[in-house]
């Protein structure tokens, strides 16, 4: 069985996951700890509940979901995996940085690129990955049928959807994404949003105003 915690990390509110499994073995998806009291509340976590993390994953690559891609890669010897399409986006985040007032030391290490063929494996457990375009363009979900849940990123959020103003942001892409993969999904699957609560899929299917 997986079990997920959430962080809310750095001035954008962004939440962090780490997705783990009794036996010790974890992932940490969309690192966003941006000070050092974050950096050390989320290494605690790990070492004070003996994980061993495996995997650095980005759901997308926009500046508040890859502040701590670095810390986590050098703390834990990870390289990062990412979809291809994000390669431009994890480059240009130093940018945004600036701009927002928030700069900060980016990740520079290999690359894993991963699509939707493609499983995270976490102990005996496996987490499938949909492609979920729109906000980013190669943004990823990482979904535990076994345990019913999505961690989804900026994509669905509780009665809200993804921005799509940003760079290479698209919104009819995202709302395809929604309707033909995330709605797809049991309605009473969990989604851990990059954003603001949990919430479910079959919420969201009758309640969110930009889907229904």
């Amino acid at each position: 069985m997986l079990e997920v915690k959430k962080f809310t990390f750095n001035p954008i509110q962004e939440n962090t996951y780490v997705v783990y499994e009794p036996q010790g073995v974890c992932c940490i998806i969309d690192p966003g700890c941006y000070f050092d009291h974050e950096c050390n509340q989320l290494k605690d976590f790990i070492n004070s509940n003996d994980l061993e993390p495996k995997y650095l994953l980005n759901t997308h690559c926009h500046l508040d979901h890859v502040f701590g891609n670095k810390f986590v890669a050098d703390t834990f010897g990870l390289s990062l995996h990412l979809h291809p399409n994000e390669k431009i986006m994890l480059e240009n985040a130093p940018v945004s940085g600036q701009k927002w007032g928030l700069p900060f030391e980016n990740y520079e290490g290999p690359l894993e690129f991963i699509d939707e063929k493609d499983q995270i494996i976490i102990g005996n457990e496996a987490l499938d990955i949909l492609f979920l375009p729109g906000h980013a363009p190669g943004h990823l979900g990482f979904y535990s049928k076994t345990n019913g849940f999505i961690v989804s990123g900026d994509v669905l959020f509780e009665r809200s959807i993804g921005r799509t103003d940003l760079p290479l942001g698209d919104y009819d892409t995202l709302i395809n994404s929604i309707k033909t993969s995330m709605f797809e999904l049991p309605d009473d699957t969990i989604v851990y949003p990059g954003h603001g609560n949990f919430t479910t899929i079959g919420v969201e299917k009758k309640q969110n105003p930009f889907l229904s």
